[in-house]
């Protein structure tokens, strides 16, 4: 077949090359796109991809007019995007030149990362000192779908500022478990199962009860702020942390949240000792 002759020629080192030649022009693609996501240059791209389809077609079914404008429209372009995107463009650049535009991605996750924790850390601070009671759970492996369900979808940005209003006393939202899927919040006034433990202290009110059931059955991690004393707790597992200072409660949710490695396990080695605290 003559589209198997071209390649009959060929030794093993031009395959390997022309197969190099490929890879490093997908891995380039690739990063240019983990560079541009979430930024104004995505829209741009989709805007180019219309003008090309749209190029395509005219010149299939015999629009010369508008295939001679979208020509002209393209052959523009480009000066039109260096204009519009010079800030973007020297950004990427002067990371190419830094030597880090290759680890822009992982740079973009470590940093989301940091401002999830902060942002957290920021509203439940906000909410202790205030003694405004708070059940936030966080999805990790296990599907939380069935708790998600039974509250108020929301499907917003994860900021401290919504948390915070969200546990406002006497709001429409306020009773019930904030649940966080990934990097949003994807429900509100939501049920969680309540630990049925004969084990749990006395002590310990609804909001405790519901993060360790809810600990009981999924692989969440839970924080749970009392009403009562403005205590800062952590359950997974079916173990609970309480009383946790907040330079701790940080260190714990970070590493619990993102499964990060580093050190003991965030609550395998915590007990139910505590000072006293009603949820």
């Amino acid at each position: 077949m003559p589209f198997f002759e071209q390649f009959s020629d060929l030794t093993v080192l031009d395959i390997a090359v022309h197969l190099l030649d490929i890879l490093l022009v997908w891995y380039l693609l690739y990063k240019l796109i983990t560079l541009i996501k979430g930024t104004k240059a995505v829209q741009l791209l989709k805007g180019i991809f219309v003008i090309v389809i749209v190029r395509i077609l005219s010149e299939l079914l015999g629009f010369n007019t508008l295939a001679s404008i979208m020509q002209e429209v393209m052959y523009w372009g480009v000066l039109g995007v260096i204009i519009i995107f010079q800030p973007e463009l020297r950004r990427a650049l002067e990371q190419l030149g830094r030597g880090r535009i290759f680890t822009r991605g992982n740079l973009q996750e470590d940093e989301e990362r940091t401002r999830l924790v902060e942002a957290v850390t920021k509203a439940v601070s906000y909410m202790a000192k205030r003694r405004i009671g708070a059940l936030i759970s966080f999805e990790r492996e296990t599907g939380m779908g069935d708790y998600i369900e039974t509250g108020i979808p929301m499907d917003s940005k994860l900021t401290s500022e919504l948390l915070i209003n969200l546990f406002i006393p006497n709001t429409p939202l306020h009773d019930g478990a904030v649940i966080v899927q990934k990097n949003r919040i994807s429900a509100a006034a939501c049920y969680l199962p309540l630990s049925e433990s004969p084990f749990i202290s006395k002590e310990l009110g609804t909001r405790h009860r519901a993060a360790l059931g809810v600990s009981e059955v999924t692989d969440s991690i839970t924080i749970v702020v009392s009403e009562e004393t403005g205590a800062i707790s952590i359950t997974t597992n079916g173990e609970l942390k309480r009383n946790l200072e907040l330079e701790e409660f940080s260190k714990i949710l970070r590493r619990e949240w993102f499964n990060e490695k580093a050190g003991t396990s965030g609550l395998s080695r915590w007990n139910w000792r505590g000072k006293k605290s009603n949820g």
